[in-house]
C-alpha cells in the first residue's frame, strides 16, 4: 500500500506551481518520467485526479486539487519551518504579491523584479485585485504583501508608506480648464465628474469633497481606468484618478490632458502593507522592506 511521504507533497506542489511536468522534474531534481509515475500513483491512491490534462496545454488544477495543493504547501512550509537551524525565522518558499488594480500598470512588474532579484530562490508571483479582494487576500494568508493605497485597512494591518499620490483631473483638450497648471476641487466641483465605480475609491473621492463643504455631480462611474479616460476624452465629464498614464491618446484615439488636483487634503498615501507586523528580521519583513524601498525610489 502506497502511504503519502512529504517528498510526494513537494511533487504536488511543484507541479501546481509549474504548470508542467517537465519544469517541475527540473526544479525537483528527478525525471520526468519519474514524476510522471509518483503523479500518477498518488491520484490513484486518493481515489480522484488533482490535475486536468489537456493535450498541449499546461496541466491545471481540478477543484479538489486546488484545495489538496494548498494544503499540501502548508505542510510542506511547516517541514521546512521545522528543519531550520532558527525555526522561528523559516526560509522563505513562496511569496505572493497583491497590487491594487489601477496601480498595477505602474509598480507590479518593478515590484516582481525587485523581489526575484533580492530572493532568486523564492517563488514569487503576483495578483491585481480590487480593495476588497487585497484585504480578503491578506486576512486568508492568500497574499503576503499588498501594494495599494491606504483605504479599507483597519489597525490589524501594518503599513510601509511608499510615497503620496496626488489626484488627477482628465479633460479634453477642448474643455476650458485645460488652461490651468493644477487644479482645486472647488474647480471641479459643478462639473459633471467621472469616477471609478470601486467602491471605495467612490467613497474616499466623495468624502474629500464634504470635507471642504461641496457636493459633487457624478454623471458616470467608470468600471475601469481607460474606460474613465475614454469617456473624459469623449466629453462625458472630468475624470478623477489617482493613476493617469502619461501617454495623452485613449484606446479609440482621442486626446486626453490630465492636470494634477493641488489641494493638499486629496493626497493620498500608496503603501506596502501586510496582516500584522512582521516578525524583525524574518524572510517576510526583509521582503517588504526592500520592495517598500526600491518602489519609493521609482519616479511618481
Amino acid at each position: 500500500m502506497l502511504y503519502l511521504t512529504l517528498r510526494h507533497y513537494e511533487y504536488i506542489c511543484a507541479v501546481a506551481q509549474h504548470g508542467s511536468l517537465s519544469a517541475a522534474a527540473e526544479a525537483l531534481h528527478v525525471s520526468q518520467p519519474a514524476l510522471s509515475t509518483a503523479l500518477a500513483r498518488i491520484e490513484d491512491h486518493l481515489g480522484h485526479a488533482l490535475f486536468v490534462r489537456r493535450r498541449g496545454a499546461p496541466l491545471s488544477l481540478t477543484p479538489q486539487g486546488r484545495d489538496f495543493a494548498k494544503a499540501a504547501q502548508n505542510l510542506v512550509d511547516q517541514a521546512a519551518q521545522l528543519e531550520a537551524p532558527d525555526n522561528n525565522n523559516p526560509a522563505l518558499q513562496s511569496l505572493v504579491v497583491g497590487c491594487f488594480a489601477d496601480l498595477a500598470p505602474f509598480v507590479l512588474a518593478p515590484a516582481l523584479r525587485c523581489l526575484r532579484e533580492t530572493f532568486p530562490e523564492v517563488t514569487v508571483t503576483a495578483r491585481a485585485l480590487n480593495f476588497e479582494q487585497l484585504t480578503t487576500g491578506l486576512l486568508q494568508g492568500e497574499i503576503d504583501l499588498a501594494v495599494t493605497y491606504d483605504l479599507g485597512l483597519d489597525a490589524g494591518f501594518d503599513r510601509q508608506v511608499i510615497h503620496q499620490r496626488a489626484p488627477w483631473a482628465l479633460l479634453p483638450p477642448s474643455h476650458p480648464l485645460t488652461g490651468h497648471s493644477s487644479l482645486t476641487l472647488t474647480q471641479l466641483a459643478n462639473e459633471p465628474l467621472i469616477l471609478s465605480q470601486e467602491g471605495l475609491s467612490v467613497q474616499h473621492m466623495l468624502t474629500l469633497f464634504k470635507s471642504i463643504g461641496l457636493t459633487p455631480r457624478i454623471a458616470h462611474r467608470a468600471a475601469s481606468l481607460e474606460v474613465l479616460r475614454s469617456l473624459a476624452a469623449n466629453g462625458e465629464g472630468l475624470g478623477i484618478s489617482y493613476s493617469a498614464p502619461l501617454i495623452t491618446q485613449t484606446y479609440d484615439s482621442k486626446r486626453l490632458v490630465n492636470i494634477p488636483i493641488s489641494d493638499r487634503c486629496a493626497r493620498e498615501p500608496v503603501i506596502v502593507a501586510s496582516h500584522g507586523n512582521p516578525k524583525p528580521g524574518s524572510p517576510l519583513a526583509r521582503a517588504k522592506h526592500r520592495l517598500s524601498q526600491a518602489l519609493s525610489q521609482r519616479p511618481q
